[in-house]
Order: C-alpha cells, then structure tokens, then sequence
C-alpha cells in the first residue's frame, strides 16, 4: 500500500486489516425499528486514514438517509469502530 503523507503519525491502537470481523457503532435496522448502536460488519478497505466496514443490515447515514451499499466510512483511530468481541 502506497503511504499517504500526514503531519504526525497516527497513534492507532488498532491495527485493521481487510477481512476483519468488527463491530462500529452506527445508525442501523433491528426489527422494524432504526437504533444507534453496535453492530457488526467487515472490513473491505484500509488506508493510512480510512477505514471501510461493510454490513449485512441496513446501515443509515447521521441525517437518516440509508447507505445503498452497507458501506460505512470511519477515521482510522474512531472511538465509533472496534474489533469484534468474542462473545
């Protein structure tokens, strides 16, 4: 992957990769009702400071509209995004 030129490294606890099973706390369908929470989804992109999670449920953007391809976008270091519990 090609490096993206930033000011400060990013200080990522995290480390993403393409495949990862996480979970991102996002506008979504449980039941018939739309709720802000957790729910899980994979990873389909990284870069040096986006990170692309791909669901199965309906996910919403913050103004309501519905994101046609389950596609959310998070920064690298989102306090919004994090690995998948075991459980």
């Amino acid at each position: 992957m090609a490096s993206t030129p930033f000011m400060r490294p990013p200080n990522i606890a995290d480390v993403y990769e393409v495949g990862d099973q996480v979970e991102a706390n996002c506008d979504h369908d449980k039941g018939k009702d739309r709720i802000k929470g957790w729910l899980k989804g994979t990873v389909v992109q990284v870069d040096s400071k986006l990170i692309a999670v791909q669901f199965k449920e309906n996910v919403y953007l913050t103004d309501g509209w519905m994101v046609p391809d389950h596609i959310l976008w998070y920064p690298s270091d989102s306090p919004n995004l994090r690995k998948k519990s075991k459980s």
